[in-house]
């Protein structure tokens, strides 16, 4: 929506409402398929307004979409919201945004190198 804006606005193309109940999940089709170069990939991410506003999000945040697939582009929305939430037709649910994927060289080792922090997790550094 603007020239700083880091995502590409996903629309609903589905022909009429998607109804999500409060606590419920909905697929909503974009309508859209993509070619994305080899060594990219793309990231479905949730709206902050509809989060904020609705509490309306994507239940796999963020979605991936691999280079070689060239399906449909749908969007798992879910309602974390108290009151139901209507997607028509055009209406802005989510971003997509473009990620360089590094692919590194993996190595099976019999054990790992020692960090000051080893197994901590899961709130291990900090509160």
């Amino acid at each position: 929506m603007t020239p700083g804006s880091s995502g590409m606005d996903l629309c609903s193309a589905e022909p009429g409402e998607v109804v999500v109940p409060a606590g419920e999940l909905r697929l909503v089709r974009t309508g859209l398929r993509i070619a994305i170069p080899a060594g990219y990939e793309a990231q479905i991410r949730p709206r902050s307004g509809l989060a904020l506003k609705h509490g309306v999000t994507l239940a796999n945040s963020p979605g991936t979409i691999d280079s070689d697939y060239r399906g449909p582009i749908s969007l798992i929305v879910i309602n974390h919201g108290q009151d139901v939430f209507r997607v028509s037709r055009g209406m802005r649910v989510a971003q997509m945004v473009f990620q360089e994927v590094v692919t590194p060289e993996l190595e099976l080792v019999e054990s790992l190198d020692l960090t000051e922090r080893a197994e901590g997790g899961f709130g291990h550094t900090g509160h």
